[in-house]
């Protein structure tokens, strides 16, 4: 889980990187006729946050960042169809694409579907649990 976690936040972080590109060509007077370039950067800080906090959940070994990981993996993968077919852009799209299937494939690889199974039965202080730490 800490692999997709790692994976998870970095997507998060990336929002909130193209959050900050579009605050400042909208501040250096960028043509907003077309887009609203500070309106696109709210979002951006909003699900960017969200992905970020999601990550670092997983890293944690907080379970409740699977899901969102989850959907928002789920949501990568018509964005990257699109960038690859419909925007001509397979440079972007097929990477795109191949990290989310990647973070899919480690969230519901069977260590991850087990540690997401687990409701804390057993010792989890026991240094052979090889999964994270859920408290």
């Amino acid at each position: 889980m800490r692999g997709a976690g790692i994976i998870v936040a970095l997507q998060g972080v990336l929002a909130l990187v193209v959050a900050a590109v579009l605050v400042v060509r909208g501040i250096a007077g960028a043509d907003q006729r077309v887009v609203n370039g500070l309106g696109t950067a709210a979002w951006f800080v909003v699900i960017g946050g969200v992905v970020a906090a999601a990550g670092r959940a997983l890293v944690i070994g907080k379970r409740w960042g699977r899901g969102l990981a989850v959907f928002t993996q789920l949501l990568l993968l018509p964005v990257t169809w699109y960038l690859a077919v419909g925007s001509h852009r397979p440079a972007f799209g097929i990477p795109a694409g191949v990290v989310a299937l990647a973070v899919l494939a480690l969230l519901f690889s069977p260590a991850a579907v087990r540690w997401a199974a687990d409701r804390g039965q057993g010792d989890s202080a026991s240094s052979a649990r090889r999964e994270p730490d859920n408290r």
